[in-house]
């Protein structure tokens, strides 16, 4: 046989196998993005009941900001343990009872239109507390699932497809709320997201397992993902069980590429913490338009965001498919991204409301496309310990949850207008870029010592 036709076999066999692969990891992410869209609408019901809940329950902008708070200070404090029960019980179960619990006080917090006062607004706090504390490990997750389900050159786009479901949300369902506001009153947002997110769950134990042992993925996609640098095992090595989780976080806190990309996180949830709460406020009390408008205003930013979070993992891949080192092909859509959201502070300078949205939605747009954290994590998390290693980093960028409503809170307060508080959230995007130009250096996977 000549070596052309050699050749001409191998390249046959080659493309025979490629269409005998399954596409199982096309499922897989799409259930990640589903789950993330009802997560992230969880946490936007209270920004747009939050008009008329404000209104009925007599709240002071502060109060109003530590409401919108309340989620994240539960949600942070709850990362380490949710990234440690991801690892200790395995991601399947852990994920499937964080959507049910979640999406339960969800519902309850319907219940909140029954009381008044300050009963009402304790009530309404303590809910979003437990909101938060048992979504605390869907992101960890998330990261572990892309990490064992996709190679290398497709984790940049498969982390930023989920990621972009934060602004999907609010494309599908801050119309839908505002106008169940608008129609039949603010709590019963929380009842209908409710009642969703408890059927999500049982559709997730259907289809969600670890690619070793997924009944409808065959042997020609395993390999190929395993050739490819995808882990195969969702749980990690039971690092939970038998390792010292603090002497873990030392090492990976004192990692200086680990902390520069933490605090990048911050900051660019600093953006996404200004959409999720004050955003409705900002186009009703500032702007001047109703719920009804604010909730269809809302969605333009949206769809350029999540447009953005599509074509930020699109170049990410396409820069690593062309050569490019894996810390160049993830930094050049970060930092880029990142420049481009802080035109979020020219909204202080024009009138035109058509101006406004279409700069909130070139932020958005640019935030989009820099939201490539939970891929990095997924490149860098050490293998025995993934889901410890993204609770970690997204304790870091939830914190912004808790300091940017309340922040904005009180610049609303003491100055009467929103002007300070959006070039707060634009010099954070510029923080952003120094971290990952300065501090992150080259992106690489962290091999821990002694495990």
């Amino acid at each position: 046989m000549s070596a052309s036709t050699s050749g001409t076999t191998s390249a046959t066999l080659v493309g025979a196998d490629a269409a005998r692969r399954t596409r199982v990891r096309i499922l897989i992410v799409l259930m990640l993005f589903a789950a993330t869209t009802i997560n992230y609408a969880d946490r936007a019901t209270i920004s747009i009941a939050g008009p008329s809940m404000a209104k009925e329950l007599g709240l002071t902008p502060v109060q109003m900001g530590y409401v919108f708070s309340a989620f994240a200070w539960s949600y942070v404090l709850a990362q380490i343990p949710g990234g440690w029960l991801l690892d200790r019980f395995g991601v399947k179960w852990v994920y499937a009872a964080a959507i049910a619990l979640w999406s339960g006080f969800t519902l309850v917090q319907g219940a909140v239109g029954f009381f008044t006062g300050l009963t009402a607004v304790v009530m309404l706090f303590a809910l979003r507390l437990a909101v938060g504390l048992t979504e605390a490990p869907v992101f960890p997750a998330n990261a572990r699932i892309v990490a064992a389900w996709f190679p290398t050159r497709e984790r940049g786009m498969a982390s930023a497809f989920f990621n972009s479901a934060q602004y999907f949300a609010t494309v599908l369902f801050t119309p839908l709320m505002a106008w169940i506001v608008h129609t039949f009153g603010w709590h019963h947002v929380f009842t209908s997201m409710g009642i969703l997110g408890l059927a999500f769950a049982l559709l997730w134990l259907q289809v969600i397992d670890s690619p070793k042992k997924h009944p409808m993925m065959n042997a020609a996609e395993r390999d190929y993902i395993e050739a490819g640098g995808a882990l195969l095992d969702m749980d990690g090595q039971g690092t939970a069980k038998r390792t010292n989780t603090g002497k873990i976080l030392r090492e990976l806190l004192s990692n200086r590429m680990l902390l520069g990309i933490y605090v990048g996180q911050y900051c660019i949830t600093v953006l996404t913490y200004f959409f999720l709460t004050w955003f409705p406020v900002y186009l009703v009390k500032e702007r001047g338009l109703s719920i009804l408008q604010a909730g269809f205003a809302a969605v333009l930013p949206a769809l350029c965001g999540f447009i953005g979070g599509i074509l930020g993992g699109v170049i990410s891949d396409m820069l690593l498919r062309r050569g490019y080192s894996l810390t160049a092909a993830r930094k050049i859509p970060i930092v880029g991204g990142m420049l481009l959201s802080m035109s979020i502070i020219g909204c202080n300078y024009v009138q035109a409301d058509a101006l406004v949205v279409g700069l909130m939605a070139l932020a958005f747009f640019g935030k989009g496309i820099g939201a490539l954290g939970w891929a990095v994590v997924s490149d860098t998390s050490p293998r025995e310990s993934g889901g410890l290693s993204g609770g970690l980093f997204n304790t870091f960028g939830n914190t912004a949850g808790i300091t940017t409503p309340i922040a904005i809170g009180y610049i609303v307060q003491s100055t009467g207008s929103f002007n300070g508080a959006l070039v707060f959230v634009g010099l954070n995007a510029l923080v952003a870029c120094f971290c990952y130009l300065v501090v992150v250096g080259e992106i690489r996977r962290v091999e821990l010592k002694g495990v």
